[in-house]
């Protein structure tokens, strides 16, 4: 009777582990202790777990429950961590970290035309591009972003520094009206920006883009075609906008109208436009912007620095507009660090406003994630941790002095994060940083390499 017993337990315990489902086999498993994912819900889950599958979020769920459905073939302990949506950079001009600190405290025309323009002239090439975006890219892993939008020459090596580090990209291919490293006019820069579109069209990682300079350096024909070359192929058009009251001025004494007004004259707004800074925009202007669906870049600290003025960031979002957040180039920021873009953009729509409720944690964590993704028209793809969308997740650490105690993840995200507090950056569902250690970058052989790099840069630009 024993015996019958004993069997018959062992068969009923088989039966119910046999009835059990089976455990879905995931390539990645990430456990946290709080997961952020600016869902549409602003869902916060806590404890948490994303379940990750090639390069697509499964589910995102209590630890327990990820456990109990998904088999992986790596787990990632962060249970100390915040689990967030990788950040997304709106605004960049990656290779110019090499012109990190070169030129400081000058108004936006003078620092252009008297130090970056010859600069660039003297010192932009594709060995000067592939460097810089190397520094540009480590430091962005190490910092938390995992999609950028870059406007510069030599965009193909952007692009293939970028996919070798394992990063998201929007990269404009910049036209502009005068001679420039890649181009010796702006047909030629046109020609070129369809050479990189067609290289790139189908990379899973790159999104190529033509990238008109600025209304103020390209002429109508320049930027009329700039824009047929964007509808043609599909792919975005990157321009700097409306960024100083001198833009404004030039445009009202040359065409009589505003700068949105000017580009809606020549058809060249669609619907897969960004536009950075729109620092000086009017209400008629915004309502072109809103109606033709162009994302906007807003970028304070390049803006504070340079005194160009403070965009009406209250006023886009009350109008509904894709706002997104950008740290600009490294030259005139000067770092790529976009916890600091986030708390800056916060702190300076409070103060220009003289209202504190203005653009709180919450909706300043928005512009860098979800509100990014829109401006890129790619919140389908990105800036959430939703199950279909692309796995760019990153891990931060809350152990710092200055984070404790916490109350409010997302107030510590926005006001006592920085950058180096990222502990982990996934892209794609690919571990490019696990515990501050790169995988996809030698973080000492790209630091070397920029510094000698530096030496000649610096014996370019002396007097």
């Amino acid at each position: 009777m024993k015996s019958f017993s004993a069997v018959t337990f062992a068969v009923v315990a088989l039966a119910a582990v046999a009835a059990q489902p089976a455990r879905r086999a995931v390539t990645l498993v990430v456990v946290g202790g709080t997961v952020i994912t600016q869902n549409a819900t602003r869902a916060i889950v806590s404890p948490g777990a994303v379940a990750i599958d090639g390069r697509d979020i499964v589910e995102v769920a209590a630890p327990d429950a990820i456990a109990a459905k998904y088999r992986a073939s790596e787990t990632l302990e962060a249970r100390e961590d915040i689990i967030l949506p990788g950040l997304i950079n709106t605004h960049t001009h990656a290779p110019m970290v090499m012109y990190r600190g070169l030129a400081d405290d000058l108004a936006l025309m003078d620092w252009l035309q008297k130090y970056i323009f010859p600069a660039e002239a003297r010192t932009v090439s594709p060995e000067m591009v592939r460097t810089g975006t190397k520094l540009a890219a480590l430091e962005m892993i190490e910092s938390g972003t995992t999609t950028f939008a870059d406007m510069y020459y030599f965009e193909e090596e952007i692009a293939k520094t970028t996919v070798e580090a394992g990063l998201r990209a929007v990269l404009g291919q910049t036209i502009i009206q005068f001679p420039v490293a890649d181009a010796r006019t702006p047909v030629e820069g046109l020609a070129r920006a369809e050479r990189f579109i067609r290289e790139f069209k189908d990379n899973g990682l790159v999104v190529p883009a033509v990238a008109p300079h600025a209304l103020y350096t390209n002429d109508r024909a320049t930027l009329v075609a700039s824009a047929e070359i964007g509808r043609r192929y599909g792919v975005p058009l990157l321009i700097h906008f409306a960024e100083t009251e001198d833009e404004v001025r030039i445009v009202r004494e040359q065409f009589k109208t505003t700068p949105a007004a000017y580009l809606e004259s020549l058809g060249f707004w669609g619907p897969n436009t960004l536009a950075a800074h729109a620092i000086w925009v009017s209400d008629d202007d915004l309502a072109i912007l809103k109606r033709r669906d162009v994302g906007l870049s807003h970028n304070p600290e390049s803006n504070m620095k340079l005194a160009s003025g403070a965009a009406p960031v209250a006023k886009y979002l009350a109008a509904g507009v894709a706002l997104g957040l950008g740290t600009d180039g490294a030259a005139s920021n000067n770092d790529l660090d976009m916890f600091e873009a986030m708390r800056q953009a916060s702190f300076l729509a409070k103060h220009v406003t003289k209202d504190p409720t203005v653009l709180p944690a919450r909706a300043a964590l928005d512009l860098a994630t979800v509100g990014g993704a829109r401006a890129l028209h790619m919140e389908r793809l990105i800036g959430s941790l939703d199950p279909g969308k692309r796995a760019d997740l990153i891990t931060v650490s809350m152990g710092a002095a200055r984070q404790t105690p916490m109350y409010d993840p997302i107030s510590h995200l926005v006001y006592a994060t920085r950058g180096d507090d990222v502990r982990t950056t996934i892209v794609n569902g690919k571990v490019l940083m696990k515990n501050r250690q790169l995988r996809t970058l030698n973080r000492e052989a790209v630091i070397a390499d920029a510094n000698r790099l530096a030496v000649r840069v610096r014996e370019a630009v002396k007097p």
